[in-house]
Protein backbone atom coordinates (compact mmCIF):
# COMPACT_ATOMS: atom_id res chain seq x y z
CA UNK A 1 0.00 0.00 0.00
CA UNK A 2 1.54 3.28 -0.90
CA UNK A 3 1.07 5.55 2.18
CA UNK A 4 2.53 8.74 0.41
CA UNK A 5 -1.10 8.50 -1.11
CA UNK A 6 -2.40 10.35 2.19
CA UNK A 7 -2.01 13.76 2.76
CA UNK A 8 -0.15 13.60 6.74
CA UNK A 9 2.12 11.21 4.53
CA UNK A 10 2.86 14.44 2.18
CA UNK A 11 2.98 17.13 4.84
CA UNK A 12 5.23 15.43 6.64
CA UNK A 13 7.51 14.09 3.74
CA UNK A 14 7.30 18.21 3.16
CA UNK A 15 8.62 19.11 6.50
CA UNK A 16 11.51 16.75 6.96
CA UNK A 17 12.93 17.97 3.52
CA UNK A 18 12.58 21.59 4.93
CA UNK A 19 14.48 20.64 7.95
CA UNK A 20 17.04 18.95 5.79
CA UNK A 21 17.79 21.71 3.83
CA UNK A 22 17.54 24.12 6.88
CA UNK A 23 19.13 22.67 9.65
CA UNK A 24 22.94 22.20 8.28
CA UNK A 25 23.09 25.49 6.35
CA UNK A 26 23.44 26.94 9.96
CA UNK A 27 25.13 23.66 11.95
CA UNK A 28 28.12 24.47 9.78
CA UNK A 29 28.84 27.98 11.75
CA UNK A 30 27.95 26.25 14.75
CA UNK A 31 30.49 23.63 14.28
CA UNK A 32 32.97 26.40 12.52
CA UNK A 33 32.56 27.85 16.38
CA UNK A 34 32.45 24.25 18.52
CA UNK A 35 28.94 25.29 19.51
CA UNK A 36 27.53 21.81 18.22
CA UNK A 37 25.89 20.83 21.28
CA UNK A 38 24.23 24.30 21.64
CA UNK A 39 20.31 22.53 19.53
CA UNK A 40 20.44 20.40 22.88
CA UNK A 41 20.30 23.43 24.97
CA UNK A 42 17.74 25.48 23.09
CA UNK A 43 15.91 22.21 22.94
CA UNK A 44 15.56 21.76 26.42
CA UNK A 45 14.03 25.56 26.48
CA UNK A 46 11.99 25.03 23.62
CA UNK A 47 10.36 22.54 25.60
CA UNK A 48 9.20 25.09 28.16
CA UNK A 49 7.72 27.00 24.72
CA UNK A 50 5.96 23.67 23.80
CA UNK A 51 4.25 23.55 27.46
CA UNK A 52 3.47 27.46 27.61
CA UNK A 53 1.40 26.78 23.64
CA UNK A 54 -0.60 23.89 25.64
CA UNK A 55 -1.09 25.79 28.89
CA UNK A 56 -2.70 28.50 26.77
CA UNK A 57 -4.43 26.32 24.50
CA UNK A 58 -2.32 28.37 21.78
CA UNK A 59 0.18 26.74 18.77
CA UNK A 60 2.63 25.00 20.66
CA UNK A 61 5.56 25.49 17.86
CA UNK A 62 4.86 29.32 17.35
CA UNK A 63 5.19 29.39 21.58
CA UNK A 64 8.58 27.28 21.41
CA UNK A 65 9.81 29.98 18.83
CA UNK A 66 9.39 32.94 21.06
CA UNK A 67 10.34 31.21 24.58
CA UNK A 68 13.62 29.58 22.86
CA UNK A 69 14.76 32.16 21.26
CA UNK A 70 14.62 34.35 24.46
CA UNK A 71 16.39 31.91 26.06
CA UNK A 72 19.49 31.92 23.21
CA UNK A 73 19.21 35.54 23.41
CA UNK A 74 19.70 35.48 27.24
CA UNK A 75 22.40 32.92 26.44
CA UNK A 76 24.46 34.90 23.99
CA UNK A 77 24.13 38.05 26.41
CA UNK A 78 25.74 36.18 29.46
CA UNK A 79 28.17 34.73 27.47
CA UNK A 80 29.26 38.22 25.70
CA UNK A 81 29.47 40.01 29.21
CA UNK A 82 31.58 36.87 30.57
CA UNK A 83 29.68 36.65 34.09
CA UNK A 84 28.89 33.09 33.36
CA UNK A 85 31.22 30.61 31.03
CA UNK A 86 29.31 29.56 27.88
CA UNK A 87 29.15 25.81 29.22
CA UNK A 88 27.93 26.92 32.43
CA UNK A 89 25.14 29.18 31.23
CA UNK A 90 24.07 26.14 28.15
CA UNK A 91 23.63 23.91 31.44
CA UNK A 92 21.66 25.96 32.77
CA UNK A 93 19.60 26.11 30.11
CA UNK A 94 19.08 22.04 29.88
CA UNK A 95 17.95 21.72 33.13
CA UNK A 96 15.84 25.18 33.39
CA UNK A 97 14.21 24.52 29.86
CA UNK A 98 13.55 20.63 30.39
CA UNK A 99 12.05 21.20 34.49
CA UNK A 100 10.18 24.22 33.14
CA UNK A 101 8.60 22.09 30.21
CA UNK A 102 7.80 19.07 32.23
CA UNK A 103 5.81 20.99 34.79
CA UNK A 104 4.11 23.10 32.39
CA UNK A 105 2.90 20.54 30.11
CA UNK A 106 1.48 18.26 33.22
CA UNK A 107 -0.38 21.63 34.27
CA UNK A 108 -1.96 21.73 30.37
CA UNK A 109 -5.12 19.77 29.29
CA UNK A 110 -3.24 17.42 27.09
CA UNK A 111 -1.13 16.63 29.86
CA UNK A 112 -0.97 12.61 28.65
CA UNK A 113 2.29 10.83 28.34
CA UNK A 114 1.89 11.12 24.25
CA UNK A 115 2.01 14.65 24.62
CA UNK A 116 5.50 15.04 25.82
CA UNK A 117 7.22 12.07 23.65
CA UNK A 118 5.79 13.53 20.85
CA UNK A 119 7.96 16.39 20.87
CA UNK A 120 10.82 15.05 22.73
CA UNK A 121 11.16 12.34 20.18
CA UNK A 122 9.56 13.79 17.17
CA UNK A 123 6.31 13.32 15.50
CA UNK A 124 5.82 13.88 11.95
CA UNK A 125 2.26 12.21 11.11
CA UNK A 126 0.80 14.50 13.16
CA UNK A 127 1.68 17.92 11.72
CA UNK A 128 -1.07 19.97 10.51
CA UNK A 129 -1.30 21.59 7.45
CA UNK A 130 -0.48 24.86 9.56
CA UNK A 131 2.27 23.77 11.12
CA UNK A 132 3.44 22.88 7.82
CA UNK A 133 2.73 26.22 6.82
CA UNK A 134 4.92 27.67 9.86
CA UNK A 135 7.64 25.31 9.69
CA UNK A 136 8.39 26.44 5.17
CA UNK A 137 7.92 29.80 6.58
CA UNK A 138 10.64 29.62 8.97
CA UNK A 139 12.87 27.26 7.22
CA UNK A 140 12.89 29.75 4.41
CA UNK A 141 13.53 32.47 6.52
CA UNK A 142 16.81 30.46 8.44
CA UNK A 143 18.14 29.33 5.11
CA UNK A 144 17.98 32.94 3.11
CA UNK A 145 19.30 34.47 6.85
CA UNK A 146 22.92 31.61 6.67
CA UNK A 147 23.24 32.15 2.46
CA UNK A 148 23.04 35.92 3.03
CA UNK A 149 25.38 36.33 5.59
CA UNK A 150 27.86 33.84 4.67
CA UNK A 151 30.84 36.00 4.36
CA UNK A 152 30.08 37.54 7.31
CA UNK A 153 29.12 35.02 9.96
CA UNK A 154 31.95 33.00 8.13
CA UNK A 155 34.05 35.55 9.56
CA UNK A 156 32.59 36.07 13.05
CA UNK A 157 32.84 31.79 13.69
CA UNK A 158 36.56 31.88 12.59
CA UNK A 159 38.07 35.09 14.42
CA UNK A 160 35.42 37.17 16.57
CA UNK A 161 38.59 39.36 17.12
CA UNK A 162 39.08 39.91 13.99
CA UNK A 163 35.72 40.45 13.07
CA UNK A 164 35.20 43.13 15.23
CA UNK A 165 38.06 44.89 14.32
CA UNK A 166 36.84 44.77 10.58
CA UNK A 167 34.11 46.78 11.81
CA UNK A 168 31.43 43.91 11.72
CA UNK A 169 28.64 44.11 13.90
CA UNK A 170 29.53 41.00 15.67
CA UNK A 171 26.88 41.37 18.43
CA UNK A 172 24.58 41.82 15.69
CA UNK A 173 25.48 38.44 13.93
CA UNK A 174 25.98 36.38 17.20
CA UNK A 175 22.22 37.14 18.48
CA UNK A 176 21.48 36.44 14.55
CA UNK A 177 22.98 33.11 14.87
CA UNK A 178 21.27 32.75 18.51
CA UNK A 179 18.08 33.32 17.19
CA UNK A 180 18.26 31.11 14.17
CA UNK A 181 19.46 28.25 16.10
CA UNK A 182 16.29 28.76 18.28
CA UNK A 183 13.97 28.91 15.06
CA UNK A 184 15.65 25.71 13.59
CA UNK A 185 15.71 23.79 17.03
CA UNK A 186 11.72 24.82 17.35
CA UNK A 187 10.68 23.88 13.81
CA UNK A 188 12.77 20.81 13.50
CA UNK A 189 11.25 19.33 17.17
CA UNK A 190 8.64 18.00 14.73
CA UNK A 191 11.27 16.22 12.63
CA UNK A 192 13.37 14.08 14.66
CA UNK A 193 12.54 15.47 18.18
CA UNK A 194 13.97 18.13 20.93
CA UNK A 195 16.43 15.18 21.97
CA UNK A 196 17.76 14.52 18.97
CA UNK A 197 17.53 17.90 17.10
CA UNK A 198 21.48 18.63 16.97
CA UNK A 199 22.17 15.86 14.71
CA UNK A 200 20.27 17.11 12.00
CA UNK A 201 22.64 20.42 12.58
CA UNK A 202 26.14 18.41 13.34
CA UNK A 203 26.15 14.95 11.02
CA UNK A 204 25.82 16.47 7.90
CA UNK A 205 28.26 19.07 8.40
CA UNK A 206 30.69 15.94 9.69
CA UNK A 207 29.97 13.66 6.64
CA UNK A 208 30.69 16.58 4.38
CA UNK A 209 33.85 17.56 6.05
CA UNK A 210 35.42 14.62 4.99
CA UNK A 211 35.46 14.65 1.36
CA UNK A 212 35.59 18.50 0.93
CA UNK A 213 38.21 21.34 1.84
CA UNK A 214 35.89 24.29 1.17
CA UNK A 215 33.50 26.11 3.08
CA UNK A 216 31.36 26.33 0.64
CA UNK A 217 31.70 23.23 -0.85
CA UNK A 218 30.94 21.80 2.94
CA UNK A 219 28.24 23.82 3.35
CA UNK A 220 26.30 22.59 -0.20
CA UNK A 221 27.06 18.97 0.57
CA UNK A 222 26.30 18.81 4.16
CA UNK A 223 22.62 20.78 2.73
CA UNK A 224 22.65 17.74 0.29
CA UNK A 225 23.56 15.12 2.81
CA UNK A 226 20.85 16.74 5.19
CA UNK A 227 18.03 16.81 2.41
CA UNK A 228 18.82 13.18 1.46
CA UNK A 229 18.81 11.48 4.95
CA UNK A 230 15.56 13.58 5.78
CA UNK A 231 13.79 12.25 3.15
CA UNK A 232 15.00 9.04 3.24
CA UNK A 233 14.38 8.39 6.83
CA UNK A 234 10.56 9.03 5.85
CA UNK A 235 10.18 7.28 2.97
CA UNK A 236 12.08 4.14 5.29
CA UNK A 237 10.14 4.41 8.21
CA UNK A 238 6.95 4.26 6.35
CA UNK A 239 7.68 1.39 4.75
CA UNK A 240 9.56 -0.88 7.85
CA UNK A 241 7.32 1.33 10.49
CA UNK A 242 9.94 2.80 12.41
CA UNK A 243 10.16 6.17 14.32
CA UNK A 244 10.61 9.09 11.31
CA UNK A 245 12.90 10.92 13.40
CA UNK A 246 15.43 8.58 15.10
CA UNK A 247 15.11 6.18 11.61
CA UNK A 248 16.65 9.80 10.07
CA UNK A 249 19.42 9.96 12.35
CA UNK A 250 20.60 6.90 11.91
CA UNK A 251 20.65 7.15 8.47
CA UNK A 252 22.75 10.51 8.64
CA UNK A 253 25.06 8.86 11.18
CA UNK A 254 25.36 5.48 7.84
CA UNK A 255 26.45 8.48 5.25
CA UNK A 256 28.84 9.58 7.76
CA UNK A 257 30.20 6.18 8.84
CA UNK A 258 29.67 5.43 4.83
CA UNK A 259 31.85 8.84 3.53
CA UNK A 260 34.64 7.91 6.17
CA UNK A 261 34.85 4.47 5.77
CA UNK A 262 34.97 5.19 1.84
CA UNK A 263 37.40 8.38 2.14
CA UNK A 264 39.89 6.01 4.50
CA UNK A 265 40.13 3.27 1.86
CA UNK A 266 40.60 5.69 -0.87
CA UNK A 267 43.21 7.33 0.46
CA UNK A 268 45.18 3.98 1.34
CA UNK A 269 44.48 2.22 -1.87
CA UNK A 270 45.91 6.18 -2.96
CA UNK A 271 49.02 5.72 -0.88
CA UNK A 272 49.83 2.27 -1.87
CA UNK A 273 49.51 2.65 -5.85
CA UNK A 274 51.24 5.84 -5.49
CA UNK A 275 54.15 4.78 -2.68
CA UNK A 276 56.17 7.71 -2.25
CA UNK A 277 59.62 7.91 -4.27
CA UNK A 278 63.03 7.59 -2.37
CA UNK A 279 65.13 10.56 -2.84
CA UNK A 280 68.26 9.52 -3.80
CA UNK A 281 71.53 11.64 -2.27
CA UNK A 282 73.21 13.95 -3.95
CA UNK A 283 76.89 12.96 -5.64
CA UNK A 284 79.15 14.33 -3.27
CA UNK A 285 82.78 15.50 -4.80
CA UNK A 286 85.37 15.03 -2.32
CA UNK A 287 88.14 17.56 -2.84
CA UNK A 288 91.59 17.14 -0.92
CA UNK A 289 92.66 19.78 0.79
Amino acid sequence: MDLFQYDFMMRALAGALIIGLAAPSLGIYLVQRRLSLIGDGIGHVALTGVGVGLLLNQSPVLAAVIVSAAGAIGVELIRERGRTSGDLALALLFYGGIAGGVVLVSLSDDASSNSLIQYLFGSLITTSPTDIALIAVLGALVLIAMLAFRPALFAVCNDEEYARVSGLPVRTLNLLMAVTTAVTVTIAMRTVGLLLVSALMVIPVAAAQQVTRGFRSTMVAAMLIGVGAAGAGVVFSAEVDTPPGATTVILALAIFVAIAVGGATWRMLRRRSHPPREVEPPDVVLQEA
